[in-house]
């Protein structure tokens, strides 16, 4: 019995190092819940620069935005994505120390490249839209390409990662139907959902 015991116990930590030497598990749920509050922080000004637009309903003040209070729109956008990014690097950054682990390491690279792949891609389409005046699909296709980078980068990581990005996914294809109303799905998706996800990864992986 005893040996069985130890039999089992040695089969866990060598699957602990294999999971440690081929997965990126340094990323805090802490960090999504930030992102997700930053996000939604920015949505709500975003919402107050576009009912300030003129218009006679909100679908037509945002799809009718002048260049001025885009600009402020995607000012607002690069401000959550920097405080997200800046918040995302400590946390993360702190749970590595903590784990014993290297924060920067063959696996992260290879997380970082999936990841940047299609969230590069997707944000030249987007500035290619915004280009053109097609600022009704550029929420959806911030949302569709987002979700695409978590899934093409959760092999690297936590698979529950895979989870979230189809969940973006399915909100983007349902907010490119609801072409108008993309910050509030922005909103749910940048917002919410990160703080839904942040707080399932932090009770599940760091308590």
């Amino acid at each position: 019995m005893e040996n069985k015991t130890q039999y089992l116990e040695d089969i866990s930590q060598i699957r602990s190092m294999m999971e440690r030497s081929s997965r990126f598990i340094s990323l805090s749920g802490l960090s999504g819940v930030f992102a997700g509050i930053y996000a939604l922080g920015g949505a709500f000004v975003a919402h107050q620069i576009i009912n300030n637009e003129m218009g006679t309903s909100y679908q037509i003040k945002f799809l009718n935005l002048s260049s001025g209070r885009l600009e402020q729109l995607v000012i607002i956008a690069l401000a959550v994505l920097t405080m997200a990014l800046g918040t995302g690097i400590i946390f993360t950054t702190r749970k590595a120390r903590k784990d014993g682990l290297k924060i920067w390491d063959k696996t992260a690279k290879l997380l970082i490249i999936n990841l940047l792949i299609p969230l590069i891609t997707g944000g030249l389409l987007c500035l290619i839209f915004l280009h053109h005046g097609l600022l009704g699909i550029v929420a959806p296709s911030t949302l569709i390409f987002y979700g695409l980078a978590l899934i093409n980068a959760s092999k690297y990581t936590f698979t529950d990662i895979r989870y979230l990005g189809f969940a973006e996914i399915i909100l983007g294809l349902i907010s490119a139907y609801y072409a108008g109303f993309g910050l509030y799905f922005w909103a749910v998706g940048f917002g919410i959902l990160h703080i839904l996800y942040g707080t399932l990864m932090y009770f599940k992986y760091e308590r």
